[in-house]
């Protein structure tokens, strides 16, 4: 007997070992994850928690239920339309990180019909807010939110085990809500999300009900690669062990796992230093695209969370998208990274439809592996046929150097182009004609938010415009200007009332700036230790050769607009303190 019960046994193992592998391998990809959801299933239970028309358009907040995991989610909503209107093209309006739901005015102002809805959960003392069972706590972001390992630091085994898995689900059913109010054109429909709502697009883009979607910032490539520093160009790159709960994350519910199955017209916008994404690697998404799937995007050099200078990119591509407006959207340009005779690295930009092109801007930027921590400076591309050349100067030969464009039409719309890297030596005979300067800026330079000014006796310097945020330089990180070993921070300022700022490297570590008063120019040197961390305390700021980020900022009741600034230098430690 014993035989028979030891095969029994083996046979039943392996019944059940190929049960949980043919379960595992119907999870395998996003459209398998989701291929037994329904977001049309169930009453929406709608209560409605205030109702007005003001200025000609009405307004609804509502909790609907969504019905996820056998469990019940009261899901908050917002919606607007112009009173009256009919067929009106509808709009999914995500929100952020502990973010709540909001309309965005514009687009109902053009005559869509726009819905919000909250993913946050409960938070602080908000009135209304999605509610979440006991069991599925974890879609609420003050709590622990799950992605690749349990609240226990066990790896997920399912990825319907992730808090991603919630709000993807929600935000499905909320779609089904939009299609449901009378005014909607059930066939013109689009979504944006904004920050993690960028995030939810990369799942919603894969479902045909929605025509066209616009992500902010969020792209994925997190989980994994940025948890662990894994950079494009690390040197050397070195891939640590995935785990399994990792592997499943990214096969399932990391956006760029979404990129072979999206069907929706695809717009990402994002600045090059932002922490959403790791701008290069999240570049590798639109590769994945089906063939006729339409994909465009655009990066804001030194950006973090902002996309300003990008144009009026979301509105056109919703409208031409969506709408089927006749909107002439260029296509993608063609770039390369190669050696001028000169030896000199050069980006050479062919973009598409050169007649309607208003600006042709290159960026370069060098050695700097972590794109959230990379200085980007503006360089001159001479036009030339139909290509624009840039001379991309280098420090070292033997580090990489990276550079991109933006190109500007005539229709406000911008688009970069492909993200290019070499280390200059590998392409040849390079020569580095960079050179190091412990002049950070005599005048503006790459100070922002600041304009040229002149204080007494001719000296050149600039003014910061913005009294709320002051003035911010992100070029310290930029090896030409990077600070030598033991240096100190020093610079000029005239101001004949006196102000009271701080200075803040990284973010992190401050000082006061006392601005005496005088009818002449003043001098300050600032040695690092001067600068404490402001969250661990009488941490001082080890060397400034680990800063790659300046800001000045106005204490409360002075006025950094009354001050002028110049001749911003690395000096010897040494020199005269304040």
């Amino acid at each position: 007997m014993k035989p028979a019960l030891t095969f029994l046994t083996a046979l039943l193992l392996a019944l059940t070992q190929s049960a949980a592998a043919a379960s595992e391998a119907t999870l395998s990809t996003p459209p398998e994850l989701w291929k037994d959801f329904d977001p049309d299933k169930g009453d929406f239970k709608e209560e409605v928690v205030k109702e007005e028309t003001k200025g000609g358009v009405y307004y609804r907040d509502s909790y609907i239920s969504a019905y996820v995991l056998g469990e019940e989610i009261r899901v908050f909503c917002k919606y607007a339309i112009k009173a009256g209107a009919k067929s009106a093209p509808g709009l999914l309006n995500v929100h952020g990180w502990m973010g709540m739901a909001g309309i965005d005015q514009s687009y109902v102002n053009d005559g869509w019909a726009v819905m919000a809805f909250d993913y946050c959960g409960q938070k602080d003392n908000r009135p209304h807010f999605t509610k979440y069972p006991a069991a599925l706590d974890y879609g609420r972001m003050e709590s622990k939110t799950i992605h690749a390992k349990l609240l226990n630091g066990k790896d997920i085994t399912d990825p319907k085990q992730t808090s991603h898995y919630l709000w993807f689900a929600i935000q499905r059913r909320v779609l089904s809500y939009l299609l449901t109010q009378k005014e909607v054109d059930k066939t013109r429909i689009g979504a944006k999300g904004y920050s993690y709502g960028g995030t939810l697009m990369w799942n919603i883009g894969m479902d045909p009900r929605v025509k066209a979607i616009v992500a902010f910032f969020g792209i994925g490539w997190i989980t994994y690669y940025r948890d662990h520093a894994i950079w494009m160009y690390n040197v050397p790159y070195q891939n640590p062990p995935m785990t399994p709960g990792e592997r499943l994350y990214l096969d399932t519910v990391e956006c760029q796992a979404h990129a072979p199955c999206i069907t929706a017209a695809t717009l990402w916008l994002t600045g090059s230093n932002d922490h959403h994404s790791g701008h290069e690697r999240s570049e590798q998404t639109f590769k994945m695209f089906k063939p006729g799937v339409p994909w465009s995007f655009a990066i804001q050099a030194r950006g973090h969370h902002n996309t300003e200078k990008l144009g009026d990119d979301c509105k056109l591509w919703l409208e031409k998208y969506v709408l089927g407006k006749d909107i002439a959207w260029p296509d993608r340009p063609k770039s390369k990274l190669v050696l001028g005779q000169d030896g000199v690295p050069e980006l050479r930009v062919t973009p598409a439809s050169p007649e309607r092109i208003t600006e042709v801007q290159v960026y370069e930027a060098q050695k700097t592996p972590n794109n959230i921590a990379r200085s980007w400076r503006d360089v001159q591309a001479v036009h030339e046929g139909n290509a624009w050349i840039a001379k991309l100067p280098v420090l070292n030969v033997d580090d990489y150097v990276f550079s991109y464009a933006n190109i500007r039409y005539s229709n406000n719309i911008v688009i970069s182009s492909d993200f290019e890297a070499a280390i200059p030596s590998k392409l040849g005979k390079a020569v580095a004609t960079d050179k190091r300067s412990d002049t950070i800026s005599a005048g503006v330079g790459a100070w922002t938010d600041a304009a040229p000014a002149e204080g007494v006796g001719g000296v050149r310097g600039f003014r910061p415009l913005n009294n709320a945020q002051g003035t911010k330089n992100d070029q310290l990180g930029d090896p030409p200007w990077k600070a030598p070993h033991k240096a100190a921070f020093s610079f000029r300022f005239y101001c004949t009332e006196p102000q009271k700022l701080t200075l803040i490297a990284e973010g992190s570590y401050e000082m006061e700036l006392n601005i005496t008063a005088s009818d002449n120019w003043q001098s300050m040197v600032v040695p690092a230790n001067k600068l404490i961390h402001k969250n661990k305390l009488k941490r001082p700021l080890p060397d400034w050769s680990k800063v790659t980020e300046v800001q000045i900022k106005p204490k409360r009741g002075s006025d950094i607009t009354k001050v002028i600034f110049a001749d911003f230098k690395w000096v010897s430690e040494q020199s005269k303190q304040p």
